[in-house]
């Protein structure tokens, strides 16, 4: 089992940066793909960005590109997702999940685990 825990979240300006975390416990993360989603009110989960088991590579919504990083940290078992130049938009509950395998999948449904969420709102 892995147990996955979501923080940095918050209230930003339109323009503004928040970085996000995703600690995991339970099990080492250096086997699985982590991914971040978001799900707006009355509005499905949507895919933001993907990084493989290695970090060596990533994948983002169309959405998101240019403006959001992820990346990750095996030694500390973490993934972070940088968000700059943000719109009111991106304003949802962000997920992170871990995806066990050597690819890196968009679709929620491929995932193991999940997180709870942290809630990002951006004012206009």
């Amino acid at each position: 089992q892995v147990q996955l825990v979501e923080s940095g979240g918050g209230l930003v300006q339109a323009g503004g940066s928040l970085r996000l975390s995703c600690a995991a416990s339970g099990r080492t993360i250096s086997s699985y793909a982590m991914g971040w989603f978001r799900q707006a009110p009355e509005k499905e989960r949507e895919f933001v960005a993907v990084i493989s088991w290695s970090g060596g590579s990533t994948y983002y919504a169309d959405s998101v590109k240019g403006r959001f990083t992820i990346s990750r940290d095996n030694a500390k078992n973490t993934v972070y997702l940088q968000m700059n130049s943000l719109k009111p938009e991106d304003t949802a509950v962000y997920y992170c999940a871990a995806d066990y395998g050597l690819g890196y999948e968009t679709r929620s449904d491929e995932y193991d685990y999940w997180g709870q969420g942290t809630q990002v709102t951006v004012s206009s």
